[in-house]
């Protein structure tokens, strides 16, 4: 019964505390700026049909994929623990040969050249 009463105690104190700090916070008056959208630096009043840059799309593609591509590599550690490790380290190997292929490919097609 004690502890029953206080905790209700308690938990009355600290609702008491709460609202005390409300009523001394500072209120809240939104303006103009709060209230406008945040758009990563773009004006969110222009236009909506701005070109972007290719090769912006084609480093965050690349990305998008290589990353795709190592998330295969994550449960190697388990694939570890297999009866044929020799197999894990056989398929871990060919997929690290795959990503440096591709990541070699890009560089001397320019892929990877952010000024033209």
């Amino acid at each position: 019964m004690l502890k029953l009463l206080l905790t209700t105690f308690t938990t009355a104190l600290l609702v008491m505390l709460m609202l005390l700090v409300i009523f001394w916070l500072p209120p809240n008056a939104p303006d103009a700026e709060k209230l406008s959208p945040y758009e990563c630096g773009f004006d969110p009043l222009g236009t909506a049909r701005l070109p972007f840059s290719m090769r912006f799309f084609l480093i965050a593609i690349l990305f998008l994929l290589f990353d795709l591509e190592i998330a295969l590599l994550l449960p190697t550690p388990w694939a570890m623990n297999t009866p044929t490790p020799t197999n894990t380290l056989l398929w871990t190997s060919i997929i690290i040969t795959l990503l440096a292929l591709g990541l070699v490919y890009e560089w001397l097609q320019g892929g990877l050249e952010w000024a033209e």
